[in-house]
């Protein structure tokens, strides 16, 4: 079954009712709600469940979600700047036609997580785990997966620029739908991952530079 692609679609879309609150609120629950056209700049929600919910044309600045969960949470039309997601968990979440810049999510778990359409700069999942995670159509800029545990990831139709992978894990990585794959650092530790051949080529100097092989 695709990812759903308007509010509609959602198994749990009758049973959402409307956020009334400004904020969100450290440990607080958020079950069956559709968070809709809410700006909130800083303010602090570590620890705060959304399940079964709906976030659309959301913009957060800077606002702190560590060991936030989310649980079968739909993403549309949000943008996020600055926001710290770390050691948070992410379960069967859809984000689609998103910004995401400067978000902080090293040590987070994902499963299940689908990004359609997202343009994302700068995203730190340092020491994360991302198992069945598909980033479609989507751009990444200054990805750091460094430490990082990745298996079942794909980048359909995704452009990968300037990312990270020092020390990262790799299992049935799959990289042949990327638009573009340019690493910067940690080519030599991508070891499980899949690449066609093109991309090995582009791989090439980055791998030559970490295996210590100079090309004249």
């Amino acid at each position: 079954m695709g990812v759903a692609q308007s509010l509609g679609e959602l198994p749990y879309a009758e049973y959402l009712q409307g956020f009334e609150d400004d904020a969100f609120e450290h440990d607080g629950n958020y079950t069956e709600v559709h968070v809709d056209q809410l700006e909130l700049e800083k303010g602090e929600a570590t620890s705060a469940k959304f399940i079964e919910s709906a976030l659309t044309g959301v913009t957060l600045g800077e606002v702190g979600l560590e060991k936030a969960r989310f649980s079968d949470v739909w993403l549309s039309r949000n943008r996020w700047v600055g926001v710290r997601l770390v050691e948070a968990e992410l379960l069967d979440v859809s984000m689609l036609d998103s910004s995401l810049a400067g978000v902080q999510a090293y040590g987070s778990r994902m499963r299940r997580v689908t990004f359609q359409r997202c343009k994302i700069d700068t995203l730190n999942l340092r020491g994360a785990t991302l198992v069945d995670v598909s980033f479609e159509d989507c751009e990444l800029n200054e990805l750091d997966c460094a430490g990082a545990n990745l298996a079942n990831v794909t980048f359909e139709g995704t452009t990968i620029r300037n990312a990270r992978m020092s020390q990262v894990k790799c299992k049935k990585v799959d990289f042949r739908g990327a638009r573009e794959l340019d690493v910067a650092d940690g080519a030599d530790s991508l070891k499980g991952a899949i690449v066609d051949e093109r991309q090995l080529m582009e791989l090439g100097p980055a791998l030559a530079a970490a295996l210590g092989i100079i090309v004249k």
